[in-house]
């Protein structure tokens, strides 16, 4: 079985968002267009307090962009964003939320990140993502969403550590670059772990 898989599709990460994506609202149509195709449909979401240790504000003189140490992890320091209860942390409103079967939250340790949809930057904790996946039948899954270079890169090569047969859908995608070239960067690490790299239309998707 196959799931479609996608990575924070939320509000700050779009361009009118607190963490603008270049051209992240391009990825909700290949969502809607591929969620028509699949049988089984989760969601990822960062989920965010507040105090959360991987914004810039929460560290004084500190800047986004930056990176620094959290108990031995490097952490980039962001904008504020994906508040939870704010609308921010939303889904994009061009979305189609009804095909979403589960949706599953990470970030919401104050004192660690989430990029994965699977485990914590530390892999301290699991997300409940890889054991509600395999109830399901599910060993096959194809991820669409944002950031390339971040959240969609850590995803599918969990996925993959786990087991899991990992597609990624290049024009679904779309990267941060905080350096040039960082998004190119990451689908070649994803190919090399042994992720599929197709396209939209690869899937059966109307595009």
């Amino acid at each position: 079985m196959n799931a479609l898989v996608l990575v924070d599709i939320q509000n700050d990460f779009m361009p009118f968002g607190s963490l603008p994506v270049p051209d992240g609202d391009e990825v909700v149509e290949v969502a809607n267009a591929l969620a028509r195709v699949f049988e089984i449909v989760v969601a990822t979401q960062d989920w965010h307090p507040a105090d959360h240790a991987s914004f810039a504000s929460n560290h004084e003189g500190r800047v986004s962009g930056e990176t620094i140490e959290l108990d031995g992890i490097t952490q980039v320091l962001w904008p504020d964003h994906c508040v939870q209860n704010t609308p921010g942390a939303s889904f994009h409103s061009g979305l189609d939320v009804a095909a979403i079967d589960l949706v599953v939250r990470k970030g919401s340790d104050r004192a660690i990140d989430s990029y994965s949809g699977f485990f914590d930057n530390g892999h301290l904790r699991d997300t409940g993502l890889a054991e509600a996946l395999r109830s399901l039948g599910v060993d096959d899954v194809t991820l669409v969403g944002l950031a390339t270079d971040y959240c969609v890169k850590y995803t599918a090569l969990d996925a993959r550590a786990l087991g899991f047969r990992v597609s990624v859908v290049a024009d679904g995608v779309r990267a941060v670059d905080l350096r040039p070239g960082d998004g190119a960067a990451a689908i070649d690490e994803m190919r090399s772990a042994g992720c599929r790299i197709v396209s939209a239309k690869d899937l059966g998707a109307d595009m």
